[in-house]
C-alpha cells in the first residue's frame, strides 16, 4: 500500500536591503506565492560598491549587522537592487543545490546569472526567457486592508476631514527633491485642498530630506498632520484610506502605483530640471550650490545616465505617461476623471512564473 505523499513547501528567503520600495515588492510577491518565508535583513559596508561586482561574494555586507546567512539554505531566494547580486549569489553557491534566484527591478550582474527577473520598462531590459517586464512595480494593497488601517488612525487625526493625503519621496538619481521643489509642492496641494475644503495628511518617506520636510511644513496654508518617517508608527496605509485624492512625488514608482491601486484620484508631482526634468515645461530648478554633496551625486547620476549602456540606465518618465496616458493619474494642477480604470494584476501572474521555477 502506498501512501498519499505531500512535498513540503519550498523554504524562502528575502533579501532585503536599505530601500522601502524593494522590500515592499519582495513581501507582496512572498506573501502571493504562499510558502513559508525568512526575511534577512542585510546592512552593507561603504566600499560595497566597489567589492560587490566580483560575483557571489559576502565581502560587501557588514555581517555583524546584517541577519545570518547560514544553513539549512533556502530552496527560493528573493531579492531585488544591485547591493544584494552578490549576496544571492554567495548563498547558491554554498548550498551546492540548485538554490533559484528571482531578482526584482534591474540587475547589474549578467543576466543568465538569474532564474527569473521581475522588472518594469523603466529599466529598459531585453527581452530573454527569464525577464519577465510587468506595466508597474509589484504591490499586494487591497481595499479591506486600507480600511483597517484608516480606522485604526481615525482616533489619532487632529485636523478636520475631508483629507488630501501627501506622498513625501526624496532625492533619486537626476532628481533633487530640496526646498525649492519641497516649497513648491507645499504651494500647489494647499491649493488643492483649499478648493476642496480638505485638510492635508503627509507622510514622509526614507529618501526625504529633514530639510525638505521643513521646507514643506513652512510653506503649507491649510490644516495639515505631519508623519515624519521614522518616528513612531507608520501612518502611510492609514492616510492612504482616509484620503479623498492622493498627491505623491513623481520619483518614486512604487509610491504612486499604491496610490493608484488605492482607488482614489492620484496627482503626480513633477520636479527636476534640464534633460531629465520629468515635466520639461515646468522645470524646478534646486536651491543647492552647485558643491553641496546632493547636487554633485545628481550629477554622477546624470553622466553615468548618459554613458552608461543602455540596459544599465533608468528612466521613470515612461512610467509617468504610461500611468497619464492610461487615465490612473494626472499630473498635479491638470484635471483627472474619475473613477480611473482599474491597474493590471500582475502579482498573480508573476506569482505563477515563480512557481514554474520550483515545479
Amino acid at each position: 500500500m502506498v501512501e498519499n505523499y505531500t512535498p513540503s513547501p519550498p523554504q524562502v528567503w528575502l533579501l532585503c536591503g536599505h530601500k522601502a520600495g524593494d522590500n515592499a515588492q519582495l513581501l507582496a510577491l512572498a506573501r502571493a506565492l504562499g510558502w513559508p518565508y525568512e526575511i534577512k535583513r542585510l546592512t552593507y559596508r561603504p566600499y560595497e560598491l566597489l567589492v560587490g561586482r566580483f560575483g557571489a561574494t559576502l565581502a560587501g555586507i557588514d555581517r555583524r549587522r546584517s541577519d545570518a546567512l547560514t544553513p539549512p539554505w533556502p530552496d527560493l531566494v528573493l531579492t531585488a537592487g544591485r547591493r544584494n547580486e552578490a549576496a544571492a549569489l554567495w548563498i547558491r553557491k554554498q548550498a551546492g543545490r540548485p538554490v533559484r534566484i528571482v531578482h526584482v527591478g534591474r540587475p547589474w550582474a549578467p543576466l543568465e546569472r538569474f532564474d527569473l527577473i521581475v522588472t518594469t520598462p523603466q529599466y529598459r531590459l531585453p527581452p530573454r526567457d527569464n525577464v519577465l517586464v510587468n506595466t508597474l512595480p509589484l504591490h499586494d494593497l487591497d481595499q479591506a486592508a486600507l480600511q483597517q488601517e484608516a480606522e485604526r488612525w481615525r482616533p489619532r487625526l487632529r485636523v478636520p476631514g475631508p483629507f488630501v493625503t501627501v506622498l513625501l519621496g526624496g532625492d533619486s538619481g537626476p532628481y533633487l527633491f530640496d526646498a525649492a521643489a519641497a516649497r513648491q509642492l507645499a504651494r500647489q496641494v494647499s491649493q488643492l485642498a483649499a478648493a476642496q475644503g480638505a485638510s492635508l495628511l503627509v507622510t514622509s518617506s526614507a529618501r526625504t530630506s529633514a530639510e525638505a520636510v521643513s521646507a514643506f511644513e513652512a510653506a503649507v496654508t491649510v490644516p495639515m498632520q505631519l508623519h515624519r518617517y521614522g518616528q513612531g508608527d507608520n501612518p502611510y496605509r492609514a492616510f492612504l484610506g482616509l484620503a479623498e485624492a492622493v498627491v505623491v512625488t513623481g520619483d518614486s514608482i512604487s509610491m504612486i502605483t499604491e496610490a493608484c491601486a488605492s482607488g482614489r484620484p492620484v496627482f503626480l508631482f513633477p520636479f527636476g530640471h534640464g534633460r531629465w526634468a520629468m515635466r520639461p515645461d515646468t522645470p524646478i530648478l534646486p536651491q543647492l550650490p552647485w558643491w553641496h554633496r546632493r547636487r554633485l551625486k545628481a550629477w554622477r547620476s546624470d553622466l553615468a545616465l548618459r554613458l552608461a549602456p543602455q540596459r544599465l540606465r533608468r528612466d521613470i518618465r515612461p512610467m509617468h505617461r504610461a500611468l497619464i496616458d492610461g487615465g490612473h493619474a494626472a499630473w498635479l494642477g491638470e484635471t483627472l476623471r474619475h473613477p480611473s480604470p482599474p491597474l493590471p494584476d500582475e502579482l498573480a501572474r508573476t506569482a505563477a512564473r515563480v512557481k514554474a521555477l520550483l515545479a
